[in-house]
């Protein structure tokens, strides 16, 4: 049974004339509501993203949405209705359906060789990917980082034709603009129809007579620059931020790509981190334990006041409400949580010793001669004593 999907014009909510800018203000605005990180856990909102940027990729690209319009998702996705009615190969009568696209995804390029995709429509620039590493506190705070990147620009000179000055180029007279050729195969009921890149053009759909010599007709250069990254407070490691844009320079007045950057946080020597929640282990006397304290405990704050309760055990955890990471979306802050850690002293002189003996007879961990509590075993140690004697 085909997967039944929605209209893509439905998904994003707009019409079937919508422009790009429309197109693109619908599909902001739903990726926002349904964003993974605006909806932890819900299979259903994520479900809907997946969706949403399934129909954009689509409509956004004018080659996709021309066969879509015209076939439906069958023009899409060659996964499409197989097997049902129109969407197999009976008769082999395919129409102009371009078997290059649909086979594409299965042999990794053209169907008979060279690709179906066309270079002459826009396309959008190259991803490029950095990394940044800050301080826990950073992460923390949230802060701005500079980062130095290479990419591809329109050139200035042409304005991205690729064209000297005063010259344009000539429609490829193969192609006709298009950047493919079509190529038929087999004869009589198996005959199929193909598209590849057109070899006189090399699938840009146009010939370069007169090209730039700044660029050397690529209507684009590479340049070096300094881009200022915000840190989000409550990012943890390992985490990306995507900057849309940013990234190479798009062909044939296609958008640029964008720029992704992966961040490292550093490790802190005290905290341990987890989500929004902070973890950290505290040394307490003795003394303190089992008198009770006020301590100074540290958070990414500063520290703060805290009244340790007397006769606290070993490995006891508290929770200081709010003093966590922020979270990432700024919904909140997490917890800390305080482990009590007692430090057994070391190194003890005569008297410190015997005056800790002097409290465990006190407390009765050290038996006495004559005690009647002393187990059977215990007495009978003392008896043996008495005899040697």
């Amino acid at each position: 049974m085909p997967e039944q999907k929605r209209d893509y014009y439905e998904v994003l909510g707009v019409s079937k004339g919508a422009s790009a800018d429309e197109l693109k203000k619908a599909y902001r605005k739903l990726a926002k509501q349904y964003h993974p990180d605006m909806n932890p856990g819900d299979k259903t909102a994520e479900a809907k993203f997946k969706e949403i940027n399934e129909a954009y990729e689509v409509l956004s690209d004018p080659e996709k949405r021309s066969r879509y319009d015209q076939f439906g998702h069958a023009g899409v996705d060659p996964n499409f209705g197989a097997g049902g009615p129109g969407g197999g190969f009976g008769g082999f009568d395919m129409g102009d359906i371009d078997l290059g696209d649909l086979f594409g995804s299965f042999f990794g390029g053209g169907f008979g060789g060279g690709g179906g995709s066309r270079r002459s429509g826009p396309m959008k620039g190259e991803n490029l990917r950095a990394a940044v590493t800050i301080s826990f506190e950073e992460a923390a705070s949230g802060c701005e980082k500079e980062i130095t990147l290479t990419r591809s620009e329109p050139c200035e000179t042409c304005k991205g034709s690729g064209c000297a000055p005063g010259t344009t180029a000539e429609i490829c007279p193969d192609c006709h603009g298009s950047g493919t050729i079509r190529i038929q195969r087999g004869g009589g009921a198996f005959t199929f129809a193909t598209t590849t890149q057109c070899p006189k053009c090399g699938g840009t759909g146009k010939i370069i007579h007169s090209p730039c010599k700044s660029c050397n007709g690529a209507g684009s250069v590479r340049r070096q620059r300094k881009i200022t990254v915000k840190i989000p407070a409550g990012i943890d490691n390992g985490q990306a931020i995507s900057l849309r844009g940013q990234g190479g320079a798009g062909k044939n007045g296609g958008p640029a790509g964008d720029l992704i950057i992966s961040v490292t946080v550093r490790p802190h020597p005290q905290f341990k981190r987890d989500g929004t929640s902070i973890y950290l282990e505290q040394p307490v006397t003795f003394l303190q334990a089992t008198l009770g304290a006020e301590l100074e405990i540290p958070t990414i704050d500063g520290k703060v006041k805290w009244t340790l309760p007397e006769g606290t055990q070993p490995g006891t955890t508290f929770r200081l409400r709010g003093k966590g990471m922020p979270s990432v979306n700024g919904r909140g802050r997490g917890d800390q949580f305080v482990t009590v850690m007692v430090q057994v002293p070391r190194n003890l002189s005569r008297e410190q010793k015997e005056a800790l003996r002097r409290f465990g007879e006190a407390m009765g961990e050290v038996p006495k001669e004559g005690d009647e509590s002393l187990g059977d075993e215990i007495k009978g140690f003392f008896d043996k004593r008495k005899k040697k004697k």
